[in-house]
């Protein structure tokens, strides 16, 4: 099967998943419990990513699955072997409190490369989707990343961890790119803020997240014309395409100054190109 028709096939997946986000959040009947006591978690992540899971196993049976909820196991990521990496509602807390900000993301990695990825926005009305090196689109429209080079204009996406004590580290940073950019956006969805900087609406975004958080993303951000990449080297027995720790995707004609400011903030120092 080619990437084209897995693409075609894992956005009809996505937009199914989106249709039944959207149902349960207009009947407002489900429950929610808190992973690791701070992560919080509805039915409806769990019943989307069973959906989803089906689906997948329907088209493509054998093919091994990464997901938050149902599969989360990490084992899989230095595999050759095909594998898809699902997450069925990123941006939950906005999901559970009524904001717009949610996704449904997908992507397919092979050989430690991710080639296919949707990130479908049911609130927004937008399906981001890209194919490793054929660009990548918004509602079948193509998209570019910003081609800004001043860092002073850049408006900056990030995030932050549910674990409090795991926070103020953080906060230098924050600082020093509100210090030194042109404004800061926390819109609580690693894919759809991948996607922003995809089309241009952020300069840059940065964060630690899962591989389910950005993988698709990442594909769309990077096809767009985005440098993506780490501010720190990727360990060893892990594919770069699927470690989320310190991501950094940017306008490429930032990408080195913000890596180093962020560095410096976290007083490192490194100065990697």
């Amino acid at each position: 099967m080619t990437p084209a028709e897995r693409l075609k096939i894992a956005v009809d997946i996505a937009r199914e998943a989106g249709r039944l986000i959207v149902d349960a959040r207009s009947r407002q009947t489900f429950g929610h419990r808190y992973k690791q006591g701070h992560e919080l978690v509805t039915d409806v992540d769990v019943a989307v990513d069973t959906r989803i899971s089906e689906r997948l196993q329907q088209h493509f049976a054998g093919e091994a699955r990464l997901s938050e909820e149902l599969a989360p196991d990490r084992s899989n990521l230095n595999r050759p072997e095909p594998l898809w990496v699902v997450d069925p509602i990123d941006g939950t807390v906005n999901f559970a409190h009524g904001l717009r900000h949610v996704a449904v993301s997908i992507a397919w990695v092979h050989e430690g490369r991710i080639r296919v990825g949707v990130v479908h926005a049911p609130f927004l009305d937008e399906t981001f989707t890209a194919i490793a090196g054929q660009g990548a689109w918004c509602n079948d429209a193509p998209i570019q990343a910003s081609k800004t080079g001043n860092l002073q204009r850049c408006l900056v996406g990030t995030g932050f961890p549910y674990r409090r004590d795991s926070r103020p580290p953080l906060m230098r940073r924050l600082a020093a790119v509100l210090d030194h950019c042109q404004d800061v956006r926390r819109n609580g969805s690693a894919a759809l803020d991948l996607c922003d900087v995809a089309c241009g609406r952020l300069d840059a975004y940065y964060e630690s997240v899962s591989p389910w958080d950005f993988a698709a993303g990442w594909l769309i951000a990077r096809e767009a014309g985005a440098r993506a990449g780490h501010l720190y080297p990727c360990p060893e027995g892990i594919p770069e395409d699927l470690y989320g720790e310190n991501l950094l995707v940017t306008s490429p004609g930032i990408h080195r100054e913000l890596g180093e400011l962020l560095r410096r903030a976290d007083g490192g120092e490194l100065d990697i190109p």
